[in-house]
Parts: structure tokens; C-alpha cells; sequence
């Protein structure tokens, strides 16, 4: 079912008893739903989300960017599983009659320092089974016709979807029952499984949890007693809408630079046909903090309380304060996207929504550059997955629910 409001019991307080319980409603945690029924059919699966609706933060907020695979060191998670997502999204959508298309991409440097990186790309490329075509400025212009650079690669298995629709799809064909609304405030270890509790006093009874939280994933890895080792620090993405959308006709990247896992300001033509262009990375003032006027004390605290973000912000500050400048400057958020776009002007960027990236930080300040999986007992935690989760999303649904099966059966 889509979601439901589960209610009776002493004073209005529903319980529901199940053998796996999801804590996250997006794209990932619905996607370990949805996997659960194809591995294990009969298994009972909960999800607890504690927004109104499935894929509200990290899901719902990006580029809908199907992605490649190419920027992925080879044999890490996220290679193996952006390649294997990106074929199976596709599948996926055509089955169930979700718009999308692979519209391929180009990666462009625009400065001759980019160029050994650049070509670093294509050899990362090849070494993960990804086409990769060679671009000189001419055919760079082929492709499109108002993008300078000096030279370009065309990686032809990206594409774009609304992944907000996918996330739907997901939860409507796992056959879980989706709680919605209610916060996880309380979560109980016993022999049998786990008991959580959310803010409107529902209590869950499972076998095995999963913690597919995303921007709160930390906090509830230590609600259930196990020490994450890591601490989301979130990054806010802020996007500009083209408002002459023929100026580009797909998608266009710069070189990023390997020492982030943020691959810098492009531009995204999305299913609809607008383009949107950005993010930028700055840290938010909020895990869910979608402009600068949101701070949350409590979220400012756990960032400063954790030594790892110390050591990012010493570590990293010239290139964090490049991204606060173009955050709180639109000229030099202009200057950034000329690059790309020589024509461009400050008049064709209309804001739009921002977003919010988790991102995982280890006490020794590493921006966690994989995905993140641990296990404690009776337990998965997710503690990092960030782009390129959502493509990657139908493989990490399947590891995640493998290993809560295996959890379940030991149990």
C-alpha cells in the first residue's frame, strides 16, 4: 500500500508487529522495501516516514540525473552499483511507464589544468565498462552548440527522471505498509528484535531494523545503541532555473576536482524540459536547511560537538569559501556557470529549490567518498548515500535487504 494511518489501541496508540522495520521513506529505504518482496515474498515490512510523503528530502531535491558511473573509483560501491542502477533505472521506469531518457552528457574543461583530469575520467570510464567518446572544441559544438571548452568527453548511458515519481512507484509496488507523519523518538533493543516508537506515539515491534534515514541516519543509529563511528554534515546544493532553456540541449558538467565528492555547478535539462543549473556545496545551518535562514541550535551543536568538522573546515576552507561566495553572490554564481556557458546572463537564472546533501564525516575529518553500510546487532545502518544513491538505487535496495535477511535468519 501507499501509505497508511495506523491508529486504535489505549488512547488513540497504534502497534504494528513486523519482521523487518525501514526507518526512511526515500528512495533508498523504499527501494529496501521493495527488494524484501522480491528476495523473501511473505516477509512483513514496515516503513516509518516521518514526512507526509515518500522522497521529501535528498530524493525529491536533486537533479534527477541518472548517472553513469564514470566518476567512480573502480570496485568501489558506488561504481559497481551506479553502473549496475543506471541500466536497471531504465528498466525499471519503462516497466512501470515512468517518463525518462537517456540523453547521455558531456564532462568539459575549460581550463588546461583540467585536461590530465579529464583524461584521468576516460581511463576511470573504460576501467568500469562505460562508453566514453573523445571531444575536441569543434565537436564539442556538435553536441552543444552554445558550450566552450577546450576539450570534452560524451558519456552516452546518462540520463534523467523525476526520481520523486520512482520513489512512489517503489513504495506503491513493495507491498510494505508505510506509516507516514511520526518521528522516531524512542527505539528499545530486546532479545526478540527492536520496539521504536515515533513522536505520534505509534510503537513498532520487528525482528530487524533497518536505518535508511539518510540526514538523521546518525542520530537513529545511536538511538538503537550502536556507535556510527561518523556524523552527517550537510551540505546545502542551491539551483538556479535556466530561463532561456534553448540555450542547452542536454546535460553539461565541468571537470570536478577529485579531492570533493561534489561535482561542481552544471547544467541539467530535466524531464519536463526546463534546465536546471547548479548545485553549489555549502554547509547548511540545518540538517533540513533549505536556505540561510534556517538554523537549528540542535544541528549546529552536533556539527560543532564532532572533531571531524573541524578538521574539514581547516582542511578544505579556501574551496568552502568559493562555494559560501557564490551562495551569497549571484555574479559570482554567474561567473561560475559562464564557464560552461559563455552566453549566459544574470537575468536567465531564476532560483529555485535547494537541497540538502548528506554527507558523512569521520572524527579525523575524511568526507566519506563510498557508500557506507554497517551492521550492529539485529540492525543495518545506512550512513552514507549520497549521489549517485538514487540511480544506484534497485542495487543498494538489494544489498541492504540481503543483509537483513541474513540478520533475520540468524535471529
Amino acid at each position: 500500500m501507499g501509505g497508511v494511518s495506523v491508529g486504535g489501541g489505549v488512547g488513540g496508540i497504534g502497534r504494528l508487529d513486523c519482521d523487518v522495520l525501514v526507518i526512511g521513506g526515500g528512495i533508498v529505504g523504499l527501494s529496501t522495501a521493495h527488494a524484501l518482496a522480491g528476495l523473501a515474498p511473505g516477509t512483513r515490512v514496515v516503513v516509518l516516514e516521518k514526512e507526509d510523503g515518500p522522497a521529501q528530502h535528498q530524493t525529491g531535491r536533486n537533479s534527477g540525473v541518472i548517472h553513469s558511473g564514470i566518476y567512480y573509483k573502480p570496485g568501489s560501491l558506488k561504481a559497481r552499483f551506479a553502473v549496475r542502477g543506471a541500466a536497471e533505472m531504465v528498466k525499471f521506469c519503462a516497466e512501470h511507464g515512468i517518463p525518462h531518457e537517456v540523453t547521455g552528457k558531456l564532462i568539459v574543461a575549460t581550463e588546461r589544468d583540467e585536461l590530465p583530469r579529464l583524461h584521468a575520467l576516460v581511463q576511470r570510464g573504460r576501467e568500469n565498462g562505460i562508453p566514453v567518446r573523445e571531444l575536441g572544441p569543434t565537436q564539442i559544438s556538435e553536441y552543444e552548440p552554445e558550450v566552450r571548452g577546450l576539450a570534452a568527453i560524451h558519456v552516452g548511458t546518462t540520463g534523467i527522471v523525476d526520481y520523486g515519481r520512482v520513489a512512489r512507484q517503489l513504495a506503491e509496488s513493495s507491498g510494505a505498509e508505510i506509516v507516514y507523519g511520526g518521528a522516531v523518538d524512542l527505539i528499545s533493543r530486546r532479545a526478540s528484535g527492536v520496539a521504536v516508537r515515533t513522536s505520534d506515539g505509534l510503537v513498532v515491534r520487528a525482528r530487524v531494523l533497518v536505518n535508511c534515514a539518510g540526514l538523521q541516519c546518525d542520530r537513529i543509529a545511536r538511538l538503537a545503541g550502536d556507535d556510527p563511528g561518523m556524523r552527517i554534515l550537510p551540505f546545502r546544493g542551491e539551483y538556479y532555473d535556466l530561463a532561456r532553456p534553448d540555450l542547452v540541449r542536454g546535460l553539461v558538467y565541468p571537470v570536478p576536482d577529485p579531492a570533493f565528492p561534489f561535482l561542481g555547478v552544471h547544467l541539467t535539462r530535466g524531464i519536463g524540459g526546463g534546465v536546471h543549473v547548479g548545485p553549489n556545496a555549502v554547509p547548511a545551518l540545518a540538517r533540513e536547511g533549505y536556505g540561510w535562514g534556517v538554523v537549528r541550535p540542535r544541528d549546529l551543536a552536533d556539527e560543532l560537538a564532532w572533531p571531524g568538522s573541524w578538521r574539514v573546515a581547516a582542511r578544505h576552507w579556501r574551496y568552502g569559501a568559493g562555494e559560501v561566495r557564490r551562495s551569497l553572490s549571484k555574479a559570482a554564481f554567474v561567473e561560475a556557470v559562464r564557464r560552461l556557458l559563455p552566453v549566459v546572463r544574470g537575468e536567465d537564472l531564476v532560483p529555485a529549490a535547494a537541497g540538502v546533501r548528506a554527507q558523512a564525516v569521520l572524527r579525523d575529518g575524511t568526507l566519506v567518498d563510498d557508500f557506507l553500510i554497517r551492521e550492529g546487532e539485529r540492525a543495518v545502518h545506512v550512513l552514507n548515500a549520497p549521489s549517485p544513491a538514487a540511480t544506484a538505487s534497485l542495487p543498494i535496495g538489494r544489498e541492504i535487504a540481503g543483509r537483513a535477511l541474513k540478520s533475520l535468519r540468524s535471529a
